[in-house]
């Protein structure tokens, strides 16, 4: 009886300790990391087709090649065939080129998600 009595209080002190171990590593983890789980004004107005406010955005100041949710507002319009606002954020700026978090450019984007218009004015633009 007394084995299995040291032998309880050995593994609950086991047990209590990895439990503060973990807890210690978690917050030291969620000081550093902010993760947010909305896309910016931007680029929810670009999936949205919003014109009218991804223009005033634009004039505000906005920056048309910031990321959210590892994509620029470029990427977003591509992906929801979005060709009249693609067409704005490429005369302010946008760059073709950029790629989102997974490697991929607002052409694939546009070619994974059958999005010809969006395709058309990507193709347009790469050409001047």
């Amino acid at each position: 009886m007394r084995k299995t009595m040291l032998s309880l209080v050995a593994i609950c002190m086991l047990v209590v300790t990895g439990v503060q171990a973990a807890e210690i590593e978690l917050s030291a983890n969620s000081e550093s990391t902010t993760v947010s789980v909305e896309p910016n004004a931007l680029c929810k107005a670009v999936m949205q087709g919003d014109v009218d406010t991804v223009k005033k955005l634009i004039e505000s100041g906005e920056d048309v090649n910031r990321r959210s949710l590892g994509m620029a507002p470029i990427h977003f319009a591509a992906r929801y065939n979005q060709a009249e606002i693609l067409e704005l954020l490429i005369e302010n700026g946008a760059k073709l080129n950029k790629r989102c978090s997974k490697g991929y450019t607002a052409k694939k984007h546009a070619e994974m998600s059958n999005a010809t218009e969006s395709l058309a004015v990507i193709e347009t633009a790469m050409k001047k």
